[in-house]
């Protein structure tokens, strides 16, 4: 019988994967592996590895025997050595679409917190001040700003289309798109350091890469307007931390709304914790009802498409599946 594993979960429980594979023929096991030697000791025979933020490096992946698909909850897939899964002819499989509307709709909801400081207001009124704790000039309109957009896939794209409902002059940098396309859709193309230099907001939704981790650093936010609001729901390490807290210090940043950060989670006593102008999250934008049911649809689709030798979908590391290359020859 074949069998499945899942390395960690934040859910109640796997039920719902567990009913699905089953009668499918393939046997379950969930755990929440903490260590390398314990995701080791689970992948190592398992025909189909699901995995949500366990760290799957290059020693855990070359430990696999069987694996036919490494499935992933969520869109990012930076907690897996895709390098290592593509020499050892593992496909890997994100789920992409599972909570676009989620996360764009907290993007605008973390945007208006940070022109109308409504956060920093409100813990004002529960600490018993009936005031508004904010400067005047810290109040902003979005009709009179420009907002950058950097990554323009379907999240980028989607907050780009709520920010035009609030007639704010849309930006956008994403090095993969063609300039052409983002005019089509109603946007100003940019280069990185036009909109670093043009911005009054700037959020970022784009993966983490080589390319693209540290991208928002002391020199990046140097080149930005001073009182710059900043807004990051796509991956904690797109940020300097260090620098972004600087930023804050001297009001070079003048306020900053995250809901992923660099460690995560945040240490106790971290600076970020204790600044009245830092919104903080806790990973949470992709979270409704729908959007867990979505992704959790998802994974077990790409695990039955693995046991039925089904040409896979979504995949991120340029792997065929078995009956894709099949299909080939």
């Amino acid at each position: 019988m074949p069998l499945a594993v899942i390395t960690d979960f934040t859910f109640a429980d796997t039920d719902l994967e567990r009913a699905a594979l089953e009668a499918a023929g393939c046997r379950l096991e969930a755990r929440r592996c903490k260590t390398t030697a314990e995701l080791i000791e689970l992948t190592a025979e398992a025909d189909i590895v699901i995995t949500q933020f366990a760290r799957l490096d290059a020693q855990v992946i070359n430990a696999m025997k069987k694996a036919k698909v490494i499935a992933r909850y969520g869109i990012g897939v930076d907690n897996v050595d895709l390098d290592a899964a593509r020499a050892k002819g593992i496909p890997v499989c994100n789920v992409p679409d599972y909570c676009i509307d989620e996360v764009a709709d907290h993007t605008l909801a973390m945007i208006l917190d940070l022109t109308r400081r409504l956060a920093q207001t409100s813990a004002c009124i529960h600490a018993g001040e009936w005031k508004l704790p904010a400067k005047i000039e810290e109040m902003r309109t979005l009709k009179d700003m420009t907002v950058g957009v950097i990554g323009f896939g379907r999240i980028g794209r989607e907050v780009a289309r709520r920010l035009s409902a609030f007639k704010a002059s849309v930006l956008v940098f994403d090095p993969v798109v063609r300039p052409a396309d983002i005019t089509a859709a109603g946007f100003v193309p940019a280069r990185l350091e036009e909109l670093l230099h043009a911005s009054d907001l700037i959020t970022l939704h784009c993966p983490s890469t080589a390319a693209t981790k540290r991208m928002i650093n002391a020199d990046s936010l140097a080149a930005c307007k001073r009182g710059v609001l900043l807004v990051n729901l796509a991956r904690g390490d797109l940020i300097d931390t260090a620098a972004l807290v600087e930023g804050l210090t001297t009001g070079h940043v003048g306020a900053a709304a995250l809901d992923v950060l660099d460690p995560e989670p945040i240490p106790a006593g971290h600076p970020l914790a204790s600044m009245p102008q830092v919104t903080i999250t806790p990973h949470v934008a992709s979270c409704s009802q729908r959007a867990v049911r979505a992704l959790r649809d998802g994974v077990v689709a790409s695990a039955l498409r693995a046991l039925r030798r089904e040409p896979q979908q979504n995949i991120v590391n340029g792997v065929a599946s078995v009956a894709a290359a099949a299909g080939k020859n």
